[in-house]
């Protein structure tokens, strides 16, 4: 029996009831935790800046997906119809085959590189798409073989292998080896972070706990948790939250103003998370080019460390060298 819980006795109605004299008082229990890292307050924190001298680094996290036709998860535009819901996976299609490409041709006109958060399994399905990202020097980041699946239902070993496999074959077919993952529908075993580090992985985008990269300690050593945003993501603010397109380009807008500002305080990393089949849409792909070439002027005046998630790990390695 733990000290911190009181003995639990057996009545002769049946009922256990507590002997709540004995107890560690009810506000004073300790919870359940993960043991990765400690509290820490970003006004409390040691000062750095990133590379050039600047505070705020910004990334586009681009999220190339493929769904198991007629079975297994995937976002939804309408109400979800008895496999095969064609709606909805046409629809997510759309991003691969139509979107991507166009958000491509965004990102190359306002000379943005991205990273890349990709389905293993789009080297079978489209694998001139993840070759156009990889010529264009796109960070490739792991994001699991399809989203039609959750790591959370996966046993350890299971997990295990999907980990190792998904960073060989990126690294067999793109000719890179990934550094970070981020799991299909941010979805997490208990095991995963030190699975990620026991099979190779430098950080993890899961965590959306911060705006400055922590340092997770796993059963296998140190991985980076790099900021990825739940709050500047196109699936739950068009999807979950019905945003409109134009109001999720000032949504950008002004997040990235506000922590421009901020970051005379802290270094900040911000992210800015986007599907295909949403973003690449094209009335909502008119907004986001706005609220991208108010990033891009700041990037070109020297506001900002235009970069990716790999690049921020790699600074925050050399910083701890340093130190």
């Amino acid at each position: 029996m733990s000290l911190h819980q009181a003995s639990p006795e057996t009545h002769r109605d049946g009922a256990v009831r507590t002997d709540l004299s004995t107890a560690t008082p009810l506000a004073e229990r300790s919870l359940p935790g993960h043991g990765l890292f400690d509290y820490s307050a970003i006004t409390r924190r040691a000062d750095y800046s990133w590379p050039g001298g600047r505070r705020l680094a910004v990334y586009i996290g681009f999220n190339l997906e493929h769904f198991a036709f007629g079975e297994g998860l995937g976002a939804n535009l309408g109400p979800v119809s008895p496999q095969p819901d064609v709606l909805n996976y046409a629809w997510r299609e759309y991003g691969n085959r139509v979107g991507a490409w166009r958000c491509l041709e965004l990102f190359d006109a306002l000379g943005l590189s991205t990273s890349v958060l990709l389905n293993t399994a789009l080297y079978d399905h489209c694998p001139e798409l993840l070759a156009a990202c990889a010529a264009r020097g796109d960070e490739l980041v792991g994001h699991g073989h399809t989203n039609a699946e959750r790591q959370a239902e996966m046993d350890e070993e299971h997990e295990r292998q999907l980990l190792a496999d998904c960073r060989a074959r990126i690294a067999r077919e793109s000719g890179t080896t990934p550094a970070g993952w981020l799991s299909p529908w941010i979805s997490e075993s208990r095991a995963t972070p030190h699975l990620l580090a026991e099979t190779g992985y430098r950080y993890t985008l899961n965590w959306c706990q911060d705006d400055q990269p922590v340092r997770m300690q796993t059963r296998a050593g140190p991985l980076w948790s790099v900021p990825y945003p739940q709050e500047l993501n196109d699936i739950p603010m068009v999807i979950a939250r019905q945003m409109d397109g134009k109001d999720f380009a000032q949504m950008i807008v002004d997040n990235f103003d506000e922590m421009l500002e901020q970051s005379a305080r802290q270094p900040l990393v911000m992210g800015i998370a986007l599907h295909p089949y949403i973003v690449g849409q094209p009335y909502r792909l008119r907004h986001l080019r706005r609220a991208l070439e108010h990033v891009a002027r700041a990037r070109d005046a020297g506001s900002i460390w235009w970069t990716t998630p790999g690049a921020v790990a790699d600074h925050m390695d050399t910083l701890e060298t340093a130190a």
